[in-house]
């Protein structure tokens, strides 16, 4: 009896995995792993069975090579960048006090929710012949005819490490915030100085944050095409612009799964060495209080790190000494003037490109800098054409059911990932989190295949479907992250004054992790909101959600009205991150 009772238990405990995760794995299944399976399928497999032609063609020619070793440079490069810049962002945003936190926080958040379409755009205005660079420069007599600064590798990494840099800070200061600070300290009192403390405490403590901020950026900036489209020229041509050519010019569905098998292997071999080094599990901070498979990380390389760390503690102590005025003792705790000045230097860059469109959208004198005159016609432009306006429409319903579906099946997934003790905890979440793993085009490219044979294309559940694919993991994260710091024990005094499972959810789980859970949604909706990749192949060429049409306007034609639209986005997102900061902070006053 006792063998069936345990049986029947673990039946019931077997259903309700497959009820709170069912739902994630199926939509996974059939609008991830089976397009992009499929796409795969179509470069060895043509109408007279198996071929290797399109291998051969991809590697017949130089072009390709070359364009995919560009690719890796920028990507490359870019990560370098914005990790080196943006670990003193992240590390200043995370020992400074609630209130500066809060503030840094802010900028950080309003730059990662900008559009990418909208930065970009920033920028070919910023750095075009009458823009505000060259306008500077020739009135301080440096040149006598505009430079040219666009269209070349320079311009585009400027703008990729303007896209991503925030990515990197968030994803760092997702582990510093988990640093104990008491650690430095205690090494400062034992004698160790700031410069010694930091790089032989502080920073190793750090690095599956740098390691993940590495592998974040990495991993979107090489499925990345808005950026070199938009400021590259044709030596800056990247793999996914490849893709998009394939697809939209010649329908080649072998050749863009040739050149996907290529991409995603690079993606495959990057994730797989930092799963080896660090473990999948550190990019949702289960292993930040830990070292994350210590025994792979010695031997000569681990030796040869902490040597270089030994000689950098003295070097910094040398410089904070030279650079300090004052006798005393500096606090470990306390960040120096050079550190702040850096940090609000990096963000007013970041930010700054994007403020300027707002002047420039009032101004009647089109795009040239300063602006002259002023005017609304712009917005008005906007607020009264039929296409601007059914494209908010769409992508504000879309966005709105990508949030609600994303948040319906990841919540129960996060559920089932910290509370559950389910086999293969590990595959589960490698399988949740490959959404983030596979480059979005390719994921774009298979669904508008599926999509084209079940009639989806160009509706909003098809978009639905496709932003929840890539939205999903962020919720799933979001929650894990709230639920880690969620006290179980007040299910148990729910449970042991006779409240049922259901009843313990709804009055007690669900209005404690209101908040976690709202974060995930408005999550999940600004993904969708600023999605373009999908949209660019989902929606067929009609009806273009908002981030489409920018699209289309941008690529025809550099109009005021673009400037217009962008100060409309990018204060609807700061009305967005508001709202959510003021919902965080009425959740942990509550």
């Amino acid at each position: 009896m006792v063998s069936a009772k345990t049986r029947v238990l673990t039946q019931g405990q077997i259903w309700r995995w497959v009820a709170m995760g069912g739902p994630l794995a199926l939509l996974l299944a059939c609008f991830l792993v089976y397009p992009v399976g499929q796409l795969l399928l179509l470069s060895i497999h043509n109408d007279n069975g198996f071929t290797l032609a399109q291998y051969r063609q991809l590697f017949a020619s130089s072009v390709y090579v070359d364009v995919l070793l560009i690719t890796l440079k920028i990507s490359l490069m870019t990560t370098l960048v914005c990790v080196m810049t943006g670990y003193p962002i992240a590390y200043l945003i995370s020992i400074v006090g609630k209130e500066r936190k809060a503030r840094l926080l802010f900028f950080v958040l309003l730059s990662f929710w900008t559009s990418f379409l909208v930065r970009a755009f920033a920028w070919v205005v910023l750095l075009g012949r009458n823009g505000v660079i060259n306008k500077l420069l020739a009135s301080l007599g440096m040149i006598s005819t505009p430079a040219g600064l666009l269209y070349n590798f320079g311009s585009v990494l400027v703008g990729m490490v303007n896209a991503l840099l925030p990515l990197a800070v968030l994803t760092m200061l997702s582990v510093m915030d988990n640093i104990d600070r008491n650690l430095p300290r205690a090494a400062a009192t034992l004698g160790a100085r700031p410069g010694m403390a930091f790089w032989k405490i502080y920073f190793p403590l750090s690095l599956p944050g740098v390691a993940a901020a590495g592998i974040m950026v990495f991993v979107t900036a090489i499925g990345f095409f808005i950026v070199p489209a938009l400021l590259g020229g044709r030596r800056e041509t990247m793999i996914t612009q490849l893709i998009i050519d394939q697809i939209q010019q010649t329908m080649n569905w072998g050749f863009a799964g040739a050149i996907s098998v290529l991409l995603l292997l690079v993606v495959l071999i990057v994730f797989a060495a930092y799963d080896r080094l660090l473990g999948l599990s550190t990019m949702t901070g289960a292993a930040t209080a830990r070292k994350a498979k210590p025994s792979r990380l010695s031997g000569p390389i681990q030796k040869a790190g902490d040597a270089l760390l030994t000689m950098l503690g003295p070097l910094f102590d040398g410089i904070i000494h030279l650079l300090s005025s004052q006798r005393r003792k500096p606090n470990p705790d306390q960040p120096g003037l050079g550190l702040q000045v850096f940090v609000w230097l990096m963000l007013l860059v970041i930010s700054l490109p994007t403020l300027l469109m707002i002047p420039l959208s009032f101004g009647s004198g089109g795009l040239n800098w300063p602006p002259q005159g002023f005017t609304l016609h712009w917005y008005e432009t906007v607020l009264t054409s039929p296409v601007w306006a059914q494209a908010l429409l769409r992508s504000l319903m879309v966005g709105v059911g990508t949030g609600l579906f994303a948040m319906l099946i990841g919540t129960p997934a996060a559920f089932l990932l910290v509370r559950s003790e389910i086999p293969a905890k590990a595959a589960w979440l490698a399988f949740i989190l490959s959404p983030i793993v596979v480059p979005r085009m390719i994921i774009a490219v298979g669904l508008f295949y599926l999509f084209a044979s079940i009639g989806l294309v160009g509706s909003a559940l098809g978009l639905i479907l496709g932003h929840t694919v890539v939205a999903v993991p962020y919720v799933v994260i979001t929650m894990m992250a709230v639920l880690r710091n969620y006290d179980t024990r007040l299910d148990l005094a729910a449970q042991s004054l006779g409240a049922r499972p259901v009843a313990t959810l709804r009055y007690v789980t669900f209005p404690i992790l209101g908040a976690g859970m709202m974060s995930s949604f408005l999550f999940a909706f600004a993904t969708s909101f600023d999605e373009l990749t999908i949209a660019l192949f989902a929606t067929g060429g009609l009806n273009a959600t908002l981030p489409k049409q920018f699209w289309d306007e941008v690529t025809l034609q550099v109009s005021p009205v673009i400037a217009a639209v962008s100060t409309c986005l990018f204060v609807f997102m700061g009305l967005l991150i508001f709202f959510a900061e003021r919902l965080r902070r009425r959740a942990a006053a509550s």
